[in-house]
């Protein structure tokens, strides 16, 4: 298979555990409980950071008039629809499952300015549209004494989940995410990931998804984040191939839960490996170093990832190792461990066993 064997790339992705995992067979023991919030105390919690959106969600998407109707419907006392909250460990702080379009809403009409993505200098200030009279074109300042008091005392329901067994993950949290987020367009799981699993390795991951050889070697940057979640998954699969075990879904989502702050010294040894290995494999093999059929094949990648990161310090003939790499690929055992069940424990073991044993014969 020859690096620059294709002038076009098919964007495609063929990741065969897409359609193969389903939810994990994990019985969850999750306690639950309601409290009412009032809208005062539910902003001033969203500005402390006790409790937060995660960077990643949907995007907020109400238009003025739309986050003004929430703000006139509690001012008319009118109910609202609650919020899911989850607590975070033994912590105190609670991130938001459902309910960031209303949170940031009413986050926003407190501040007095509609859209905060744009500079301060080009702010538009939250004025209420489109609601009855009294209220229209008002400032939370400009309201009167009275409706402010209301709009301040206004009650929210919140339902606060906490998961207390398995107590060796979090993962529930994820599945909760993913059932409540329905609506639209469904978010992948890498989307959930990245907004329940916030920290140092997704930061690091987000950040290697620049690098110039990955992009290179993946192509066009994956709005859906799928190229992320291969990064995910060649940590995951570098750092406990050993303790694989399908579904594959789950065992990356325990990985993310369980490696969310790694050391910084730690950070810095998987970002160092990840970059080495990618500028040899662009170097080496190529662009298409992955698109053994013209397309990316997730477990080529992840296998020939994992399989040369952990001999990145090792001295291999990758002149022959590339001109024979075509006997690999006609090889129906490999072909099918990359292209069949591919996320079935025997046939990941089986692949990484074929490709470390191919590579073996090129250590000099």
């Amino acid at each position: 298979m020859n690096g620059d064997e294709f002038d076009e790339i098919d964007e495609t992705i063929i990741d065969v555990e897409d359609s193969e995992d389903s939810s994990a067979p994990i019985i969850y023991d999750i306690s639950s409980y309601g409290a009412d919030y009032d809208v005062d105390g539910l902003v001033k919690r969203l500005k402390r950071g006790d409790i937060f959106i995660p960077p990643f969600q949907r995007d907020y998407v109400w238009n003025q008039a739309e986050a003004s109707r929430l703000v006139e419907s509690l001012l008319l006392g009118l109910p609202v629809p609650g919020v899911f909250l989850a607590k975070e460990g033994e912590s105190n702080k609670l991130s938001v499952i459902d309910g960031q379009q209303r949170l940031k809403s009413l986050l926003f009409f407190y501040e007095g300015f509609f859209n905060p993505k744009i500079d301060d200098s080009r702010r538009k200030v939250f004025r209420l549209k489109n609601v009855q009279k009294q209220f229209e074109n008002k400032t939370y300042e400009e309201l009167e004494e009275e409706d402010r008091i209301k709009l301040d005392d206004s009650i929210i329901h919140a339902t606060i989940i906490k998961q207390e067994s398995p107590n060796d993950d979090n993962t529930s949290i994820y599945h909760v995410f993913e059932r409540l987020n329905t609506g639209g367009r469904k978010l992948t799981p890498q989307e959930i990931r990245s907004a329940i699993y916030i920290g140092k390795m997704n930061k690091m991951i987000a950040e290697l998804n620049d690098y110039p050889a990955w992009r290179e070697l993946f192509g066009k940057e994956n709005n859906r984040l799928k190229d992320q979640e291969m990064i995910l998954r060649f940590f995951a699969i570098y750092s406990n191939l050993e303790n694989y075990s399908k579904p594959l879904k789950e065992f990356l989502n325990k990985f993310n839960l369980k490696y969310r702050n790694p050391s910084d010294e730690e950070i810095e040894r998987l970002s160092s490996i990840f970059k080495r290995t990618s500028d040899l494999i662009l170097t080496k093999i190529g662009k298409n170093a992955f698109r053994p059929d013209r397309v990316f094949n997730a477990s080529a990648f992840e296998v020939l990832m994992v399989g040369i990161a952990k001999r990145i310090d090792e001295n291999i003939d990758f002149d022959s190792f590339v001109r024979d790499l075509d006997n690999l690929y006609k090889s129906q055992e490999f072909v099918d461990s990359i292209t069949r069940a591919t996320s079935d424990d025997k046939v990941v073991e089986l692949r990484h066993k074929l490709f470390n044993e191919y590579i073996e014969n090129y250590v000099l």
